[in-house]
């Protein structure tokens, strides 16, 4: 079980090798990580890394927890200014994509995470989902969206993120980027282009059924 600190150098200390382990296993993956090289990338000794973590798999998974409360919290800030529904969304998405640009490891450890430790793999969707549904009950209870199941879209707009952004944040604009099958992710990191971006809110604008008549969006009638 993980060591929290006692002191504001250990504190700094722990963050030190959050940040290396973050960096280790996103360019060596789980496998060929080792705390040897963690502790190196942290520029600290061996026996630093156990007086806060006990093993490698316990600091994947604080790694994991530490770039889900990050996300969410990028998320939240744009998205908690936006006027209605339809706005948040465009704020948290615009948001997640800058997130995931700045800090591609989002992705690489994420997908380690369905093999190395699962448990940490539903936490970090179901932390996430779980206040999209509640946005999405109050968005409905104000008439934002329409009759849908705040669950089935929480679920399908994180879909819709994770894809899109791999799409075109990880491997480019182009479609010789995407192809690139030695290394998806070979082509750095770019952004949603904005004629990309706009596609992929009328789909999720439709589907959550706003409209925009000229003064703001509002409910999609189902008459």
């Amino acid at each position: 079980m993980s060591t929290l600190p006692r002191t504001a150098r250990g504190t700094r200390t722990r963050a030190k090798l959050l940040e290396a382990a973050e960096k280790v296993f996103a360019d060596v993956g789980y496998p060929e990580a080792s705390i040897v090289r963690i502790t190196d990338e942290a520029g600290v000794g061996q026996g630093t890394f156990y007086l806060y973590f006990d093993s490698k798999l316990e600091v994947f998974n604080e790694v994991v927890e530490d770039l889900n409360r990050r996300v969410r919290h990028a998320m939240t800030s744009a998205a908690v200014r936006a006027p209605n529904r339809a706005e948040s969304e465009r704020a948290g998405f615009r948001a997640f994509f800058t997130f995931t640009a700045e800090h591609p490891a989002l992705y690489r450890i994420i997908r380690q995470a369905e093999f190395v430790s699962p448990g940490a793999l539903r936490l970090h969707y179901t932390r996430i989902v779980d206040g999209y549904i509640q946005g999405l009950r109050e968005a409905r209870g104000a008439g934002e969206i329409g009759a849908i199941d705040p669950t089935v879209a929480a679920w399908a707009l994180m879909g819709i993120g994770e894809m899109i952004g791999m799409r075109w944040v990880l491997w480019g604009n182009s479609d010789a980027d995407a192809g690139n099958a030695g290394d998806p992710y070979s082509s750095g990191t770019s952004a949603v282009p904005d004629d990309v971006f706009e596609q992929m809110m009328t789909f999720i604008e439709g589907g959550l059924g706003v409209r925009d008549n000229g003064i703001g969006r509002t409910p999609r009638s189902h008459s």
